[in-house]
């Protein structure tokens, strides 16, 4: 029997969803995404696979799914069908025919993840599901300085939550950086907002919300830049504990080479 191979960029907002991987009892994006998919071919004789599982409340700007199936299918089409009957809250950008050299989790890749917050005052409530927002104050030019040590290759089993035992913890930080946030506005926004902007081939289970989490640490004088330098040297392996909220992160965009 042939396989045929699709290669489906989409985005979502994720803040009713229990992430993206099925659990029982649980609204997830692969439940939604299946579900259509069951609707739209009349039968559910089809696998597919994600570049990037997220966690409850996580939104994607741009994220890639793998579909199999043993009919072939005009992308167009699908591309059409999907965005008839998905929700408003998960959206198909488009649909690449490939073939079977191609394999989404073994395909070379970059991940950029941003998150969105804010500090000084209670954001509007419309703000909740793309925004974190912290009252007490923070210095943010100390936590552009704690974010560049990310930067480059380091040990980080400190940041990582119940990691499979073929785990690797030296990983390659491409871009670590906060800066003004540009790329998302809207009228309800507070006056200032800022984006914590990172880059990876891969990302440990929660790293890129415990690296947020010391830096909002650090940016309250709770922890020291030179804290975050030892933690980045593999010598302590006791997890580290504040983990940032779900809700202000986002998969903004995968790269295939």
């Amino acid at each position: 029997m042939n396989t045929f191979f699709y290669l489906i960029h989409f985005q979502y907002l994720g803040f009713r969803y229990h992430g993206w991987l099925k659990q029982p009892g649980f609204i997830t994006v692969e439940l939604m995404i299946e579900k259509t998919l069951k609707f739209i071919l009349g039968h559910s004789r089809f696998k597919i696979l994600v570049a990037s599982r997220t966690d409850a409340k996580v939104s994607a700007s741009h994220s890639a799914f793998e579909l199999f199936v043993h009919e072939p299918l005009d992308p167009v089409q699908l591309t059409k069908d999907f965005n008839a009957n998905l929700p408003n809250d998960i959206n198909v950008l488009k649909i690449e025919e490939k073939d079977k050299n191609f394999n989404i989790i073994q395909a070379p890749r970059t991940k950029e993840y941003i998150y969105l917050f804010s500090y000084g005052e209670k954001c509007h409530p419309f703000c909740a599901p793309l925004i974190s927002s912290f009252q007490g104050h923070l210095d943010i030019e100390l936590m552009k300085t704690g974010a560049l040590l990310f930067q480059g290759t380091h040990n980080f089993i400190k940041y990582c939550t119940k990691p499979t035992p073929a785990a690797t913890f030296e990983r390659k930080i491409l871009v670590s950086k906060i800066e003004k946030n540009t790329m998302y506005q809207a009228s309800f926004f507070p006056a200032k907002t800022f984006a914590y902007v990172i880059r990876s081939k891969g990302f440990l289970r929660y790293q890129v919300r415990l690296i947020m989490g010391q830096l909002l640490s650090l940016g309250r004088g709770e922890i020291t830049i030179h804290d975050i330098s030892e933690s980045l040297k593999g010598l302590d392996h006791q997890p580290l504990r504040h983990i940032a909220p779900s809700s202000g992160l986002i998969l903004n965009k995968i790269e295939f080479d």
